[in-house]
């Protein structure tokens, strides 16, 4: 499976994901400074679900219905770096099935799952 990483995700999460053989597309790398509705573009076209540790996409998602195959929203506050790689990683690599199509919200702890497109 391919996701998307936006500019705000901890580079670490995708270096970590990357060495646990995830095929990750990162903003930063390819197209930094794009707007959030170009991000979600990026990855509908990859039919990639979008990580991001910005919470303005699920504005985008529920308020605007804008299309999207799954967003993942790490909120994980004031974590050091390496944690953040750790944690983020073991819960995506553990729940990868639930991804697609659906919007989850991941504060560290706890991973919160809604179904389906908004």
């Amino acid at each position: 499976m391919t996701l998307v990483a936006d500019e705000s995700v901890d580079f670490t999460i995708v270096e970590n994901l990357r060495a646990h053989g995830m095929d990750v597309i990162a903003i930063t790398e390819h197209s930094p400074s794009i707007d959030d509705d170009e991000v979600l573009d990026i990855a509908v076209n990859l039919n990639a679900p979008l990580i991001t540790e910005d919470k303005d996409f699920g504005e985008l998602v529920f308020r605007l219905q804008l299309p999207h195959c799954g967003i993942i929203l790490l909120r994980l506050g004031k974590m050091s770096t390496e944690k953040k790689g750790e944690v983020a990683t073991r819960v995506i690599l553990s729940h990868i099935a639930e991804l697609p199509n659906s919007f989850c919200v991941f504060d560290g702890f706890v991973l919160r799952v809604r179904r389906g497109k908004a």
